[in-house]
């Protein structure tokens, strides 16, 4: 067992609302995507994709009186919130939606969902190349927090200067040396004033971070992180909460004897293995915290598509702490076969099903090859009696027929996870049977 040292509960900053005055606010940021919700919900065939299609943007238009910017704008918020979910040409409620009136916590974590995803809200200025804009987002939790660490309105030249040392840290961080004496710049590019911003000298690149400062400063405010004024930004009390939980998990990570805020996705999880459910979820949620969502996703399903079974477990149960932000790339990997077992249960209990139910969404040989693949984590990292255990877990119900399905399943570490049980099961003759099968898989025989 693991001892973690205990803290009071953190306070959080003097004058904060309560929650539930911060639930309200997030609420009047969020209503016309719930009322847009309410309606795809309720509405056969809404669309495919964000943004809707045509014809279902002018019926939502006219029935709930908005313009057809409005419904677009209030659409894509639905969907980063997870207020909706799509399933082919079918809009329906997410678990936030079902939620919204009567649990504030819900609510809260509906909107920073959006907050979390503001750069998608906001689409980039064109003309910009991709690592500038995504240097701008990895930049902006440092502007955030002298944001929240000011208490009050800071002044853009001010912000403008945080940004551009961030940016020149990355840089360092990834060995890009900037041009110098006896350095030759490239020859100058043909483009938009954006691209030549991008690729000039220090001027233009002063240039380049006040108009990515001025994107990420409105697509704050447009979710309701941040206001503006003339020639400064102050946080809102959502921004500043939201803002402070973050600045919260990390040092809440920092301190603990887990802390692996510093760690690779697949040392943090090997970190967690050992923890309880509550603990690792902390653990989870601070590294999370000290990452980019879409990187971090990333990196996540990175390891899960690695050797190790126990990894690509612990994966998706980080990926639960992500919730709705991680949905999109979730389902993209359901193509995957050795993911899929685990997106299935991921995005059923991100819909709202029971844990104890999720299982109902998987066919029976992607209930066979996730015993396969779970077998293999116990028997690399579990105690041989959890093996034996983990026989009662099959769907099969019987040992010959869970060997059968087990040898049709073509899951890579079927042998290994058949000699393993076989070593550790204390039946001879089902210990007999169940090397037989592992020879036939091992020799390609029936």
């Amino acid at each position: 067992m693991t001892t973690r040292r205990t803290r009071p509960a953190p306070r959080p900053p003097e004058g904060t609302p309560p929650r539930a005055e911060l639930a309200r606010q997030a609420r009047a940021v969020l209503a016309d995507a719930v009322r847009i919700a309410h309606w795809a919900a309720g509405t056969p065939g809404p669309g495919t994709a964000a943004p809707l299609a045509a014809h279902a943007l002018e019926r939502a238009a006219t029935a709930l009186e908005l313009s057809p910017a409005q419904v677009r704008a209030g659409w894509d918020r639905a969907r980063l919130a997870g207020l909706v979910e799509l399933h082919g040409d079918t809009a329906r409620p997410g678990w936030r939606l079902r939620a919204w009136d009567r649990d504030d916590s819900a609510v809260l974590r509906g909107w920073v969902a959006l907050f979390d995803a503001w750069s998608l809200v906001h689409a980039a200025p064109e003309g910009i190349e991709a690592g500038a804009v995504a240097e701008a987002v990895e930049a902006v939790p440092q502007v955030l927090s002298l944001l929240q660490l000011s208490a009050g309105p800071v002044t853009v030249p001010a912000l403008l200067d945080l940004l551009g040392q961030r940016v020149a840290e990355l840089h360092e961080e990834r060995c890009e040396v900037p041009l110098g004496p006896g350095r030759t710049a490239p020859a100058a590019p043909v483009g938009t004033a954006a691209d030549r911003a991008a690729t000039a000298g220090p001027a233009r690149s002063a240039d380049l971070n006040a108009l990515l400062l001025d994107w990420a400063l409105e697509g704050l405010a447009a979710v309701g992180a941040l206001t503006l004024g003339r020639g400064h930004a102050t946080l809102t009390p959502l921004g500043n909460w939201a803002v402070w939980v973050k600045l919260e998990q990390i040092c809440v990570a920092a301190q603990s004897p887990a802390g692996n805020i510093e760690q690779s996705a697949a040392d943090m999880l090997l970190g967690c293995a050992r923890l309880t459910p509550g603990p690792a979820r902390d653990e989870y949620r601070a590294w999370l915290a000290a990452r980019t969502v879409g990187s971090a996703v990333a990196e996540l399903l990175a390891v899960a598509r690695g050797e190790d079974a126990l990894l690509r477990g612990l994966a998706f149960e980080a990926l639960r702490v992500v919730g709705a932000p991680a949905e999109p790339e979730v389902r993209a990997v359901l193509a995957e076969p050795s993911l899929r077992p685990y997106a299935l249960l991921w995005l059923a209990e991100y819909e709202g099903n029971d844990p104890d139910d999720a299982q109902d969404v998987l066919s029976r040989e992607e209930a066979t090859w996730l015993w396969v693949d779970t077998a293999a984590a116990v028997a690399d990292h579990g105690e041989t009696g959890l093996l034996v255990r983990h026989l009662d877990s099959a769907v099969q119900g019987t040992v010959p027929a869970l060997l059968d399905e087990v040898r049709a399943v073509g899951h890579p570490r079927t042998v290994q996870v058949l000699v393993a049980l076989a070593a550790a099961h204390p039946d001879p003759a089902l210990a007999k049977a169940v090397r037989r099968a592992a020879f036939q898989v091992h020799t390609g025989g029936a």
